[in-house]
């Protein structure tokens, strides 16, 4: 499973980068904002991360209307061959997915709450389908099922669309997210690095370590 992180800090993105571990980003216009800079600057240096890899950089579009969408997805496919444009699941959403696919412009159709959503967007050529597990949650609704049904529903049609985890909200949710077999997981910086985190690990490397400097003190 390919794993993202949702983000436009790039401090969080060279640092995620560095591990070797990081597949690619997600971002949208709400975290781009939260930076305070330049958005083309931003991209400019995030690509900066990641050239010379495979690594995806979503990037969203802000239209509404199909031929707005089709317009501004082709600027943003231009920035470089690591770009994915981010499409939301509307009708008008679809049929700009449905062109772009027939340009060769991948896409991530974004704001997927439900499998027939996802359904829709696979028919129309989606690259990705980020369904959003945790804004789910919120309404009381369950995102791993709706995970677990796309997941049904494309291996029963033979489907390509990558399904994207996305408004994760712990650790436990990317392993949920593995085991249904989902293709990436996006996460938010302090997730990523909670994967990496155990008290057992710590506590372990702690006591390996005490009784090496209590081994090392008997030799003199």
């Amino acid at each position: 499973m390919k794993l993202f992180l949702d983000t436009a800090n790039t401090a969080e993105i060279k640092k995620a980068f560095d591990t070797g571990l990081l597949d690619g980003v997600t971002t949208n216009p709400s975290l781009a904002a939260k930076e305070h800079r330049d958005f083309n600057e931003l991209v400019r240096e995030i690509l900066s991360i990641f050239k010379g890899t495979d690594k995806i950089l979503n990037l969203e579009v802000i239209s509404t209307r199909a031929k707005d969408m089709i317009l501004e997805a082709r600027k943003l496919a231009v920035k470089s061959k690591n770009v994915v444009v981010k499409i939301p699941m509307t009708h008008d959403g679809l049929i700009a997915v449905q062109e772009l696919s027939k340009l060769k412009i991948r896409t991530n159709v974004t704001l997927c709450f439900s499998s027939a959503q996802a359904l829709l967007a696979a028919k129309a050529g989606a690259y990705i389908i980020s369904p959003f597990i945790g804004r789910i949650d919120d309404h009381s609704g369950h995102g791993m099922e709706v995970i677990d049904e796309i997941r049904k529903i494309y291996d029963n049609y033979n489907f390509k669309t990558q399904i994207l985890v996305a408004s994760i909200r712990s650790p436990r949710q990317v392993v949920d997210s593995a085991l249904i077999g989902a293709d990436i997981c996006t996460v938010p910086y302090d997730i990523f690095d909670k994967l990496f985190r155990h008290p057992l690990t710590d506590s372990g490397l702690r006591k390996f370590l005490e009784d090496w400097h209590e081994a090392q003190r008997w030799k003199h």
